[in-house]
């Protein structure tokens, strides 16, 4: 059920006959979209970042710009799992790979040589606690029934929604992937509390006892579901696939770690 007054930013509830034609092509977005990628480039060739991580970047936002303008988009405005999937894709998919990207030091070593006027190759880590907390605050904040309905109530909460969960993401794999090698039990907790975390919400709305999420209650007919059914989808989307990138993380690392266990390990020296 969603409001009489207002549409949800991704149109009306799609039915399986006209999906594939509900592409989001709002100029806005596609504007937006289209400067970060050609600010990435510019400043990236600047600072001479090596082919495989511009590859990565490319890549991730390639894959998120899909997840937000393809007909995914349009599809989550009648499934909860759609939903889930968009913020899969984005947070777990994307995110990593324009991480590996390193596009937060670029962008800050660019700011500084503005400021400064001089070059500057600083790479600043911190620990993964800050960036574990506060994904899970976002995930655990726009998966509540109230501010997951009011995405469908306000374009601009909807956009907060996104940017918040997509900027968490983008915080949290790049705390962990820029993780110094011999930090490796700092990554593996904090990698470990993220897929705790994140499988026993996806358990919570897995196991719920009746649908929550009350923009579906009319809309998951057309799709051969349940309200509660497409609930139950959604919570094993967000428990298995996240789990599982996550252990694919952990096992690299470990991996990793073990491969250069007998070498010197370089001081300072990425996971990634």
């Amino acid at each position: 059920m969603t409001s009489q007054t207002h549409l949800p930013y991704c149109g009306a509830p799609p039915d399986p006959m006209t999906l594939l034609w509900r592409w989001n092509l709002d100029p806005i977005l596609l504007i937006l979209l289209v400067a970060a990628v050609v600010a990435y480039a510019g400043l990236a060739g600047r600072a001479s970042a090596v082919r495989w991580r511009r590859a990565c970047f490319y890549g991730g936002w390639v894959l998120g710009a899909a997840a937000l303008t393809s007909p995914l988009c349009a599809l989550s405005v009648s499934l909860f799992s759609a939903r889930v999937g968009q913020h899969m894709v984005l947070e777990m998919i994307a995110a990593p790979l324009v991480a590996l990207g390193r596009p937060l030091t670029i962008f800050a070593n660019a700011f500084r040589r503005s400021r400064n006027g001089q070059q500057s190759s600083a790479h600043h880590r911190h620990g993964a606690l800050g960036p574990v907390v506060v994904f899970a605050v976002v995930l655990w904040c726009w998966h509540a029934p109230g501010p997951y309905a009011a995405t469908f109530h306000s374009d601009v909460i909807y956009w907060l929604m996104h940017a918040t969960s997509f900027g968490a993401a983008l915080w949290l794999w790049t705390a962990l992937l820029e993780s110094p090698r011999e930090h490796l039990g700092g990554f593996l907790a904090a990698a470990l509390a993220t897929t705790l975390q994140m499988g026993f919400l996806g358990a919570v709305i897995t196991f719920s006892a009746r649908p929550v999420y009350v923009a579906h209650w009319l809309t998951t007919g057309a799709w051969g579901l349940t309200p509660l059914q497409d609930q139950q989808l959604g919570g094993v989307i967000m428990w298995i696939p996240a789990g599982v990138i996550f252990l694919g993380a952990i096992m690299t690392a470990l991996a990793v770690a073990m491969r250069q266990a007998g070498s010197r390990p370089g001081r300072g020296q990425a996971l990634a």
